[in-house]
């Protein structure tokens, strides 16, 4: 079987959803391709910043995302050995609901997804992209269904690439195995009852060798989300009992007192994720024209700063915006098609870079301050005498600085 698009998205996640959603409803015909069927759960800190309120209401999702996520997070705070400092979360200039709240991935993706195929957007779900090549001036795509053994090609002039940056592929959008390091990063979440935490407090979590966070989100539960050392969680498998999750959080709690407080009386609710290695950096760049990475694909900053489904959701937003005010290139109208595609792609990569680079940046001197215990000790004292530094470390991040204009 065979089919032809404007554009094809290889992943239906924030950033994937975000973008088809927008392209469809002006008027593009768009495929949405995406492996895992919906609801799933995510590795994921599952917060969304106020920066993120105006978009939601781009989408018409606002009062839906208002009606499922947790409590306001007005207070951010560093949880470290026996300490707790904690600052104001600074609000959303002008929105009387100015603060960012949490919602499960297994919500918001589907929410997402659902409300793109209702734009028109066509979704193939569970399929798998397994190769991607030019032919001529287009793309072709060819889909493998993960419940049975059909097949399908599809033809777009353009590509959006959404599928992440954790898992390996065939794909040229996907990147190479690298050896493993000592230093690599595996992420792990999981969710809590009965948890011992303000409701608008979102502490992030400091230890030897990781970082961490938790957050009210949806159900009553606590989401707690963290990164650690591959060679740091070797150790803990040695010394901590149970699976990899159960010894990471026994590691967390004793080396953060803060923490183990906050869940003395919990319940987990759920079973451990783990995903990794994570490789924070830089990659919009590193594809030929004609296909726009968005998400964790173009660039992702350490999940210290819980900004991940933020920036997928806000490029998924960049890349539509790109492409809505170039029409020709779904019409491929043009005097010369090839010269607007590349022109759309170098705006599509200033734009990005402008907007993220900087957050990028800005998360890895955090995570590796909050890494480092002897650098933590140091610092938490000025941090007491001026918890606004703390504000103002979320404001850098992008906690309130919108992307989306009322261009569409």
């Amino acid at each position: 079987m065979s089919e032809s698009v404007d554009v094809l998205i290889i992943g239906g996640g924030p950033g994937g959803a975000t973008a088809g959603l927008l392209l469809a409803r002006a008027g593009w015909s768009v495929a949405i391709v995406e492996k895992d069927t919906f609801p799933r759960g995510k590795v994921c800190g599952e917060f969304l910043s106020a920066s993120n309120l105006p978009l939601l209401r781009q989408l018409h999702l606002d009062d839906a995302f208002r009606q499922l996520a947790g409590p306001e997070v007005r207070r951010v705070a560093v949880f470290s050995q026996g300490d707790v400092v904690a600052a104001d979360m600074p609000g959303l200039s002008g929105d009387a609901a100015g603060w960012g709240r949490a919602l499960g991935r297994e919500q918001l993706d589907a929410i997402l997804l659902s409300n793109a195929a209702a734009e028109g957007a066509a979704v193939w779900q569970p399929w798998s992209a397994v190769a991607l090549r030019r032919d001529g001036g287009r793309f072709e795509c060819n889909l493998v269904s993960r419940s049975d053994d059909r097949t399908r090609t599809v033809s777009s002039r353009l590509v959006i690439a959404a599928h992440g940056s954790w898992l390996r592929g065939t794909l040229p959008t996907q990147s190479a195995r690298h050896a493993a390091r000592g230093s690599d990063l595996f992420g792990f979440k999981t969710h809590f009852l009965n948890a011992d935490l303000a409701e608008d407090l979102m502490p992030l979590l400091t230890f030897p060798g990781g970082y961490g966070g938790m957050v009210h989100t949806d159900g009553g539960r606590i989401s707690l989300s963290c990164c650690i050392r591959r060679d740091v969680l070797m150790r803990c498998r040695r010394h901590f009992s149970g699976n990899a999750g159960e010894a990471v959080c026994r590691y967390i709690s004793s080396e953060c007192l803060p923490v183990r407080n906050v869940l003395r009386q919990a319940v987990l609710d759920g079973s451990w994720q783990s995903t990794g290695p994570i490789r924070p950096g830089i990659r919009v760049g590193r594809v030929n024209d004609g296909i726009f990475l968005v998400g964790n694909a173009a660039g992702e900053a350490h999940p210290v700063v819980a900004e991940g489904i933020g920036m997928a959701m806000q490029s998924g937003w960049l890349v539509a915006d790109t492409l809505i005010h170039r029409p020709q290139l779904a019409a491929g109208a043009g005097i010369d098609i090839g010269i607007d595609i590349a022109a759309a792609s170098a705006s599509y990569r200033r734009r990005w870079r402008r907007n993220f680079a900087p957050r990028i940046f800005a998360a890895g001197v955090i995570a590796q301050w909050a890494m480092r215990p002897s650098m933590v000790r140091r610092t938490l004292p000025l941090l007491r005498v001026l918890p606004a530094l703390l504000t103002q470390a979320a404001r850098t991040t992008g906690k309130v600085t919108p992307i989306c204009s009322p261009s569409f």
